[in-house]
């Protein structure tokens, strides 16, 4: 029996393939997982489709991941990330030769990309991505005697976005604004938002839900 006959295969190899792209955006393996990943999803599209349309849908699903990685890397709202998921499931769906295998072929992006975060438990993680979030704690045990005092006397204090944050923008507290970034969270202008962490002087906020 041809293993391309059964309809879950495609769960298999598109899982594969996004796992290994995703991951080799997220940390630093030097191209080796780029090359299986492309290789991956290079088979699933040659088995279903033509010359002319294999180049077409491999083209889309290689603009949505691109997209993802504009987003993460100058955007952070989220905006272009969805557009390129929804590029790369659409890549799969299409050439799926019935509707089950189609779905098949989006649970394996979605799983595939979802588990490619465990990398970065394992790997080291590209500097790209580092941006948003405040990963260096300057502390004293860490070697930085340069905090803000006044700064440090904000943690668990509330106040509101003078600009959207995406994720950086301004705040006010106290009557006086200061530059503040999201979680890799968009935050609308207008926000009442508390601090949860200051970092010499970055400070980290969320929003407060009401």
């Amino acid at each position: 029996m041809d293993i391309f006959s059964l309809e879950w295969i495609g769960f298999v190899i598109t899982g594969l393939g996004t796992l290994f792209l995703i991951g080799e955006v997220l940390v630093n393996m030097r191209g080796f997982f780029a090359l299986l990943g492309i290789g991956f999803i290079t088979v699933y599209f040659s088995v279903y489709l033509e010359t002319g349309s294999f180049m077409i849908m491999l083209i889309i699903y290689f603009v949505g991941l691109l997209l993802i990685i504009i987003d993460g890397k100058l955007l952070n709202d989220g905006t272009l990330a969805t557009l390129g998921v929804a590029s790369m499931l659409a890549a799969v769906a299409l050439p799926a030769p019935s509707l089950f295998a189609g779905m098949y072929a989006v649970v394996g992006v979605l799983l595939g990309g979802g588990a490619s975060f465990f990398f970065l438990k394992v790997f080291k993680r590209r500097e790209m991505w580092t941006k948003i979030t405040l990963k260096d704690q300057l502390t004293s045990e860490a070697g930085y005697n340069s905090m803000n005092k006044t700064y440090g006397k904000l943690v668990n204090k509330e106040g509101v976005t003078r600009s959207d944050l995406r994720p950086v923008g301004t705040i006010r507290v106290d009557n006086t604004d200061y530059s503040a970034i999201s979680n890799g969270q968009w935050i609308a202008k207008d926000s009442r938002v508390k601090i949860v962490q200051v970092d010499g002087t970055k400070i980290l906020v969320e929003k407060i839900i009401e």
